[in-house]
């Protein structure tokens, strides 16, 4: 019961597997939590200091569990990362409302029900919340109404559950990646779209996994201790530097 222990959502696979990995080799424990049971099991199995717990964010009893389950398991909860996150895009007037809505209960009302479950085994520990956002919400994108509306949305109820959490000592804050090098972007970007965002983040190149998960393990621990309430764009400078950045360039 020492040990740390960091919730992670959305583990089964990219962002949030590798974060869990860097917070094993932190030396704390993952209680990781996926609603894809298949990939969950698989990658858990092949870990040590971890416990699947196949749940669906969007759902509260599924919630509730989730934090019932990692007291049991390990006693305590250091920090919550709220990874988990469905990306639908398309036209604004193809957006149905059933897409509109899956979006939102998972990447907002997910969001919003861990950290609320989680709340109160955070007080005892002065724990920490890292949110994934995402650079489409501080800057907007075409095909993305309802996954951008979600993360920027994600980022005020960052800010307001720092000010609400403060006072309790849990810091609240939320990393936005700009693009990322995960298997599923090397399969649906084109060698065009590759050359348009390298074009376009000062870096000249994707982000990778484990740099995300540098950031949020840093702002998890005792090194980010007077940090809360920031958005931290993961990003190359993609956002920083808006339009213009290719014409300049050449």
């Amino acid at each position: 019961m020492d040990t740390k222990c960091a919730i992670v959502t959305g583990a089964a696979r990219g962002i949030g597997l590798a974060t869990t990995d860097l917070f094993l080799e932190m030396g704390w424990r993952v209680a990781m939590l996926d609603r894809d049971a298949e990939e969950l099991n698989k990658v858990a199995a092949e870990r040590e200091n971890v416990t699947p717990l196949i749940r669906d964010v969007s759902n509260p009893q599924d919630v509730d569990g989730m934090v019932r389950d990692t007291l049991a398991w390990s006693g305590r909860i250091d920090a919550l990362v709220n990874n988990a996150g469905v990306a639908e895009f398309g036209p604004v007037q193809d957006c149905t409302f059933e897409m509109w809505r899956r979006v939102m209960e998972t990447n907002l009302d997910g969001v919003f029900l861990c950290t609320q479950a989680a709340a109160d085994a955070l007080k005892e520990t002065k724990g920490a919340i890292v949110n994934i956002a995402s650079i489409s919400g501080l800057r907007a994108s075409t095909l993305r109404v309802a996954y951008g509306t979600s993360k920027a949305a994600v980022i005020q109820l960052t800010k307001q559950h720092a000010a609400e959490l403060g006072e309790y000592g849990i810091r609240v804050n939320c990393v936005a990646p700009g693009p990322v090098k995960t298997k599923l972007s090397i399969a649906v970007h084109s060698p065009e779209i590759i050359a348009a965002y390298h074009d376009a983040i000062p870096l000249n190149r994707y982000g990778s996994e484990r740099e995300l998960a540098e950031v949020i393990c840093f702002l998890a621990s005792e090194k980010a201790s007077y940090v809360t309430g920031q958005v931290v764009a993961v990003d190359g400078g993609f956002e920083s530097t808006g339009v213009g950045l290719p014409a300049l360039r050449s």
